[in-house]
């Protein structure tokens, strides 16, 4: 079963996106902040790390950074609602996917089986 690192701070998100994910067939481990998801990063490895951008402590560029370089290959997917933040991850992390809110459920689940397929 593929493993996902998911760190989401909105709860009602954060709820909806593991339950997709675990319906899609995905282990899902999932933080409420940066923090908590660097801290996880110890229950890796991960196929795939989904992460807000906008986060109390840790914002989602650091926990990718610090992702990459504890797992290297490690794949990157942001969701944010800004999209000034969306350009500044897309330069921090080139190789990464970033989808701006509002997105459907559906299409994360369809972006990260195409991430992790790849």
């Amino acid at each position: 079963m593929k493993k996902i690192l998911l760190a989401e701070d909105e709860d009602s998100v954060r709820s909806f996106l593991t339950r997709a994910l675990q319906r899609a067939g995905y282990e899902v481990v999932s933080c409420a902040d940066g923090d908590s998801a660097i801290e996880a990063l110890d229950q890796g490895p991960y196929d795939l790390l989904l992460t807000d951008i906008v986060m109390p402590g840790a914002d989602g560029i650091e926990v990718a950074k610090i992702a990459g370089q504890r797992q290297p290959g490690l794949k990157i997917m942001f969701i944010t609602g800004f999209a000034a933040v969306a350009l500044n991850a897309q330069k921090a992390s080139p190789e990464a996917k970033v989808l701006e809110k509002p997105v459907h459920l559906r299409e994360i689940v369809t972006e990260v089986e195409r991430l992790i397929a790849a």
